[in-house]
């Protein structure tokens, strides 16, 4: 597995990550052992970065990952945690330096450690972004040693911009995938010049890429896929990336020929593509089974994309999700 510095954290990282979301909740039901089996598949292919937050399954996913860890302890890769979104609304009013202490205070006892490796705002409103108080207070933190790093997940590639002239920010998550392009424009130049590391998320757009849904696909009525298509629970964007699932699944059928054309399977496709964009660190599909762990893991080892193949991605993004999703985010 290739590794690359995760931007100011001096870190490296594997190029395929591991999104630990669905260890918590908000995809369907995934127990304890089934949990424990992703994050040991990820781990034997060679995935050396986990990502999760304080607010998946109240903190289940990253209890989850404190016990597979306790359980192997020669693991020495990187867990990125997320606070802010236990506040009632993600905002400046919340972000004090006493409630980011109690966060990373419960994060640290989640994850059984003194300090947390990364630790990013979790996609928070405009105004924690332009608040200098808010990074002087992350900077307090890791004087005090509570976190060895801190990053921001974002919504906006305003937002991503904004916390790329930060400083101390060590690194930016955000959405990236054939379906969100956007992006690749400014967002992945600035984070090169500026040495921060990109955490690609959503880089299956949710399953969608995967090529595995059909217009009759059904979710789990807790699933975020079932419940958030209109954006009620959190940002629309978060889920399908923004794109209407009846679209989303006819642009996939025609990404999956174009995969299957160099004879690759689309979701290693979809991950490669977003690897191999420069700027990108990591990228960090989640997985509910040790296939999917495995399978997303391969993707680190997809040969050169063809030209053909690249254009006939970037044709399916103009032609039917741009109109969508590009001057939303």
């Amino acid at each position: 597995m290739e590794h690359r510095i995760l931007g100011r954290t001096a870190r490296e990282v594997s190029v395929v990550g591991l999104g630990t979301w669905q260890l918590g909740g908000d995809w369907g039901e995934v127990d304890e052992v089934a949990a424990l089996d992703v994050l040991d598949a990820a781990a034997e292919r060679g995935v050396t970065f986990f990502d999760t937050a304080d607010v998946y399954g109240d903190g289940r996913s990253e209890q989850r990952i404190a016990s597979w860890r306790r359980a192997n302890p020669s693991w020495s890769g990187t867990v990125a945690t997320k606070m802010i979104r236990r506040a009632p609304v993600p905002s400046l009013r919340y972000a004090s330096l006493d409630a980011f202490r109690d966060w990373t205070d419960r994060s640290r006892r989640n994850l059984g450690v003194d300090t947390l490796d990364l630790v990013q705002l979790h996609c928070p409103s405009d105004d924690v972004f332009a608040s200098d108080g808010v990074f002087d207070d992350l900077d307090v933190l890791v004087e005090e040693g509570a976190i060895a790093a801190y990053g921001v997940s974002v919504e906006t590639c305003e937002q991503a911009l904004s916390a790329i002239a930060r400083p101390h920010v060590a690194s930016v998550q955000i959405i990236l995938n054939a379906f969100r392009q956007k992006p690749l424009e400014r967002v992945l130049p600035a984070a090169v010049e500026a040495g921060v590391g990109i955490i690609a998320r959503v880089p299956l757009a949710s399953g969608l890429l995967s090529g595995r849904y059909t217009a009759e696909t059904t979710f789990a009525a807790d699933d975020h896929r079932s419940y958030n298509r209109d954006g009620s629970a959190f940002d629309v964007g978060e889920t399908f990336a923004g794109v209407d699932f009846a679209t989303g699944v006819e642009a996939a059928a025609e990404f999956s020929a174009l995969a299957r054309g160099i004879g690759v399977e689309p979701a290693a496709a979809a991950l490669a593509w977003v690897i191999r964009q420069p700027g990108v660190t990591t990228v960090i599909p989640g997985a509910r089974s040790e296939a999917q762990a495995r399978g997303n893991a391969a993707a680190a080892d997809v040969g050169p994309l063809t030209a053909e193949f690249l254009d006939g991605v970037r044709a399916i993004y103009d032609e039917r999700i741009r109109p969508q999703v590009h001057d939303r985010w």
